[in-house]
């Protein structure tokens, strides 16, 4: 059976699958995907508030468990009258395929569904299990995607050995870059108290603003470390700061400030808090810290897994893809605590923005290197 990924990349843009509404666009994936031999079983969790659908297609048995990782959920695309072509209409023009989801990731599930049809047409079975766990939660919380499916599939004893994740990760060209880890991300909101009063009279007050400015600097003159050999120095950047006082003559008693922090692996969740809370600490004064961990640092070190990849990519490109840890969290940190995990996928300069699209070579190019990464790794 053979699948053409940029037809199906075309009929998965034209599910409008705003995070995470995806439910169609999963849907068309298991009716292209049971032809081809894979049990498809829908899942649906709502831990984190609306329902969010998610697909586990499986075929084979046993051992290794490679797992393809992707999602069909995409983020809003703004003012559709800002863009040269209707969002979710799939349209293609110049040799290129314009839709929101094109490049993020409509265009990778896409490929890696033509490319186990196309393995599994040729080879048969696998010499184990190969499963595409595709989800409707990753622009969202990612509560109740990929980290559900990685504990379902744990606890009916078909742990992962192996995922390859095909978020758009080459840069210039096909080919010349994946991922091997990504930073942690640590989200901080400060709420900092004085005493509200008038400016006439500060003597009178507690300039909740004051105090909070005073906070921040102290928090941007701290040097987390110096980077690492495999990642880059960690950053601390301030997201909002909220006053929320419309008078000028009033003394506010009451300072917000949402800041994020980007950690490497040096550091832990936990580890960061505890620095910042003894920091606040020794600065006194009314202050409350709220902290949320969205990731711990990972990274997969090089080996069969990476090898195979760096093989299959050669193999179609002639370019042999640099590892890196670069850019923001992705579903991959749900997998790297298993097993080996890795990110390949198609160069994404306009993912998220007005006109995303994605070259149509390149589509096809990504389907036959997934399919000759899956010779590979299941070998005949």
């Amino acid at each position: 059976m053979e699948i053409d990924p940029v037809a199906l990349t075309r009929e998965l843009v034209r599910c409008p699958s705003v995070t995470p509404d995806a439910g169609a666009a999963l849907e068309r994936c298991a009716r292209t995907l049971e032809p081809a031999g894979f049990a498809c079983i829908r899942l649906e969790f709502a831990s984190a508030g609306p329902r969010v659908p998610n697909l586990v297609a499986t075929v084979g048995e046993g051992r290794p468990h490679l797992v393809l990782n992707g999602h069909l959920d995409v983020v809003p695309p703004g003012d559709p009258a800002r863009w040269s072509v209707p969002p979710f209409e799939g349209v293609v023009r110049d040799g290129r395929l314009f839709g929101r989801g094109a490049a993020d990731m409509k265009s990778g599930v896409a490929a890696m569904i033509a490319a186990v049809a196309h393995h599994l047409a040729r080879r048969g079975l696998p010499r184990g299990r190969l499963s595409l766990f595709l989800t409707g939660d990753e622009e969202g919380p990612s509560i109740d995607g990929s980290a559900r499916l990685v504990a379902w599939a744990i606890e009916r004893g078909m742990p992962p050995d192996a995922c390859l994740v095909g978020e758009p990760t080459s840069r210039e060209r096909l080919g010349d870059l994946a991922k091997i880890g990504r930073r942690g991300s640590l989200t901080g909101r400060l709420v900092v108290r004085g005493r509200q009063g008038h400016t006439a009279y500060p003597q009178r007050a507690d300039n909740a603003a004051h105090r909070l400015v005073q906070i921040l600097a102290a928090l941007l003159a701290l040097r987390l470390d110096e980077g690492t050999p495999w990642f880059e120095p960690s950053t601390l950047q301030i997201a909002s700061i909220d006053i929320g006082n419309p008078a000028s003559n009033v003394i506010p008693g009451e300072a917000r400030a949402v800041f994020n922090i980007r950690f490497n692996d040096r550091h832990s969740g936990a580890g960061l808090e505890r620095r910042l809370r003894a920091l606040l600490d020794s600065l006194g004064g009314d202050v409350a810290l709220e902290t949320s961990i969205g990731a711990e640092p990972f990274r997969t070190e090089e080996g069969p897994l990476t090898a195979t990849l760096a093989e299959a990519v050669e193999a179609v490109t002639g370019l042999r893809p640099r590892f890196d840890t670069s850019g923001g969290t992705s579903d991959a940190r749900f997998f790297a605590p298993h097993c080996p995990v890795v990110e390949f996928g198609l160069p994404g300069p306009t993912l998220h923005q007005t006109d995303e699209h994605v070259a149509i070579a390149d589509i096809e190019g990504l389907a036959r290197i997934y399919a000759t990464f899956l010779d590979r790794f299941f070998p005949a």
